[in-house]
């Protein structure tokens, strides 16, 4: 379902994602992993259509972000680091906006909302301005406009920040769910959430990807603790 191809981007002087390759196929969950700067926001924003690379490119759903990104809009779900969204409305009147960019209209629409509100359990707020909402509902409202569509790939930027532990619980056990049917891509900086939902771990640091496994394997391989892991790669790994 993903396919990337040498993809680079820089700001300015700054190398920010350096060619990187890889293949993500129904039924996968890969955990993007790296230290903060290490380029992991900046390629999902190219793989979502926000970004433009520099160079190289990538395929969703048999669509090139390059040439066909209004296609890659509407089969991906995308939860950016911050969830941006408009303070001063409702929460049900932000997930009206959005089916209204999505063209989900009539008894689509209903059937929409009536599934994602309880999904991402949100009714409690769904009538509250999105700017009275704390961090972790924002987060919720924000999965919610990602998931309402229904795409076939889901790259989530963060999906747990600022959830309480039971919140984190929900949203890692929603993810497995919709693991069977989608490509989801997960970017965060927690090793446990990458053992629980993830079957594939990619590591990147100053741009380039590292290591792409699965969280057992790398466990195995290096005896130690996916935490353990991590630290040993990004800090050690030495790029040509």
């Amino acid at each position: 379902m993903i396919s990337v191809r040498q993809l680079r981007r820089t700001f300015g002087p700054i190398v920010a994602v350096d060619n990187i390759a890889f293949e993500a196929a129904k039924g996968d969950v890969l955990g993007f992993l790296g230290p903060n700067g290490a380029g992991k926001s900046t390629a999902m924003k190219m793989l979502a259509c926000f970004l433009t690379p520099d160079s190289g490119t990538a395929q969703i759903c048999g669509h090139d972000i390059l040439t066909d990104s209004m296609a890659v809009r509407k089969c991906i779900g995308y939860l950016a680091e911050n969830a941006p969204a408009y303070p001063e409305m409702t929460v049900g009147g932000f997930l009206d906006f959005v089916c209204d960019a999505r063209q989900i209209k009539g008894m689509a629409r209903k059937k929409a909302l009536d599934r994602i509100v309880p999904m991402c359990s949100i009714d409690s707020v769904y009538h509250q301005t999105i700017d009275t909402l704390s961090k972790g509902y924002k987060r919720r409202v924000g999965l919610a406009q990602a998931l309402i569509h229904d795409p076939q790939v889901l790259i989530l930027d963060e999906p747990t920040d600022g959830l309480d532990p039971n919140q984190k619980h929900e949203v890692r056990q929603l993810i497995n769910e919709m693991a069977r049917d989608k490509c989801i891509i997960i970017s965060t900086h927690i090793l446990e959430e990458v053992e629980i939902v993830c079957n594939r771990a990619v590591i990147i640091a100053r741009g380039q990807i590292l290591v792409d496994s699965t969280p057992k394997a790398l466990k195995e391989k290096h005896h130690c603790t996916l935490d353990e892991v991590f630290r040993k790669i990004t800090s050690t790994k030495k790029i040509a």
